[in-house]
């Protein structure tokens, strides 16, 4: 059985915080030997929707919404779900469109996208994972504690690179049997196996970069 490496975090230039263009994240996913890339947007699906018209089979159209209590990373989106609602709305529209549902970074204080513990648990049951291992998470702490949590309720985990930059794209990835669509991700995830590299402070300057250089230009800020 041929095994599938799959990234499942990452962004595009459709995220003000990246310059990494839909052409050039393909490009490095190939030439890394990357399976399967879920592209992950602040609140948008067009970098995602770009990307997947270039390379169908590698490209999985998801997106990272911001909600009022924390970000929800999402697989297999069809339909864009604007930031702003609450985590219990965002999941209700996603279930709809069957999309495979997590939660990113869940414990890390450090960023906007964080969650308190009383309102991850509360979601807890309508999601299909949470991310356990996040590369740019600064504090190593943050990602055991989520994945202490993972384990304590038995909820699946994923992992992700939280790539804003092409040479990012890897870092963190999961092997996984072969799957189809938000259902067959479901039925193999528990049986991934994570390979995981964390990634340094210094990492994020690529991000402040491109906040910085897309003010410079005018460019609309969609986080």
């Amino acid at each position: 059985m041929a095994y599938l490496k799959v990234e499942f975090h990452c962004h595009t230039n459709a995220s003000r915080d990246s310059l990494t263009t839909p052409e050039d994240l393909v490009d490095a996913c190939r030439r890394k030997g990357i399976d399967r890339v879920v592209v992950t947007d602040h609140n948008t699906i067009a970098g995602a929707r770009a990307a997947q018209v270039l390379d169908p089979e590698l490209v999985i159209v998801g997106e990272e919404i911001m909600t009022t209590r924390g970000e929800i990373l999402a697989a297999f989106v069809s339909e864009e779900i604007p930031r702003g609602l609450t985590p219990q709305e965002t999941i209700r529209r996603l279930q709809d469109q069957g999309a495979f549902i997590s939660v990113s970074h869940p414990f890390d204080k450090l960023r906007s996208g964080g969650w308190q513990e009383h309102d991850l648990l509360e979601v807890l049951p309508e999601v299909d994972a949470i991310e356990v291992y996040n590369s740019r998470c600064m504090l190593p702490r943050f990602n055991r504690l989520a994945r202490r949590f993972a384990e304590k309720h038995q909820i699946a985990g994923t992992v992700g690179s939280d790539a804003h930059a092409a040479f990012e794209l890897g870092r963190s990835l999961m092997v996984l049997e072969p799957f189809e669509g938000p259902d067959g991700l479901r039925s193999v995830i528990r049986m991934g196996t994570p390979k995981v590299r964390w990634s340094p402070p210094w990492f994020h300057f690529s991000s402040r970069y491109a906040v910085i250089r897309k003010k410079d230009r005018g460019g609309l800020d969609t986080t």
